[in-house]
């Protein structure tokens, strides 16, 4: 991990040429340009609204239209960077065929790109706090903290999800249904709060209750969405063990995705 940082240091022009070229190609032959990531949170925030008015689904004190969109800030950041990491290095074949520099550069840029709309739909729940005359506390300073910690989630399933399409090429084709499919594991269009009521407290799945709740906090987007509404939206900080799992799950597959990317990418010239 200390040669990752370095190679970043040492390339950090080229990191910087990347990033804008990701940006810029991204939109540049879209009629609504960066629109495009405003749109996709607010139509899912919009069909989830309606669902829900059938369903029924508690959100407590926070109305659900802000809560939903919050949630969906965080998820499609996760979903959007890692399934671009994914295919970062076959996406950019012609420059590995060429010359030599770090290749986890490529799954990087795709992920930290992903800031920029972060930035934008960011600004839109901004919007929909002062409509909801939403005042944001102290604890609002976990948020960079939160944003990190969803860019090394990314990282982990780009590394290793790049560094096997290379070989495999329906791994690309196949992470955005996966990712979609997770999604309903994940607290998007319900609220964690539902789920711990479930298992913890009313110990639904009785003598299981306790190791399913530990099994779905294993997913990092469990923690990170729950966090992300509380520190945001809720004005509390937000629940660590309810992160725990997860985080240790990326503690250990972050190091091992990054060298298995780092021992499949001498062959990448030769296969891509």
């Amino acid at each position: 991990m200390i040669s990752l940082v370095k190679n970043l240091t040492k390339y950090r022009e080229l990191i910087a040429i990347l990033a804008w070229k990701n940006v810029a190609v991204r939109y540049k032959q879209a009629y609504l340009g960066i629109a495009w990531a405003i749109l996709k949170p607010l139509m899912l925030m919009l069909i989830f609204t309606l669902v829900r008015s059938f369903i029924g689904i508690e959100s407590g004190d926070i109305p659900y239209p802000i809560l939903t969109f919050a949630a969906l800030l965080a998820w499609i950041f996760f979903q959007e960077s890692a399934s671009e990491g994914v295919n970062s290095v076959v996406g950019n074949a012609n420059l590995i065929r060429k010359i030599y520099f770090p290749r986890e550069i490529f799954p990087l840029t795709a992920v930290t790109t992903k800031l920029v709309e972060l930035g934008i739909n960011f600004a839109i729940l901004a919007g929909l706090m002062l409509w909801y005359q939403m005042a944001p506390t102290i604890h609002i300073l976990w948020v960079p903290l939160i944003i990190l910690y969803t860019l090394l989630v990314s990282m982990t399933v780009a590394l290793a999800g790049a560094a096997i399409n290379v070989y495999y090429r329906d791994v690309g084709a196949a992470l955005p249904l996966a990712l979609s499919l997770l999604m309903y594991l994940s607290p998007v269009i319900y609220p964690l709060k539902l789920v711990k009521d479930k298992l913890l407290i009313q110990q639904a799945a009785g003598d299981w209750s306790n190791m399913l709740y530990t099994l779905y906090t294993l997913n990092p987007m469990a923690g990170i969405i729950d966090a992300f509404q509380s520190v945001v939206l809720r004005g509390e900080a937000p629940d660590l063990m309810a992160m725990l799992p997860g985080a240790i799950l990326i503690a250990v597959l972050l190091p091992l995705s990054y060298r298995f990317f780092k021992r499949a990418e001498t062959w990448f010239a030769d296969v891509i």
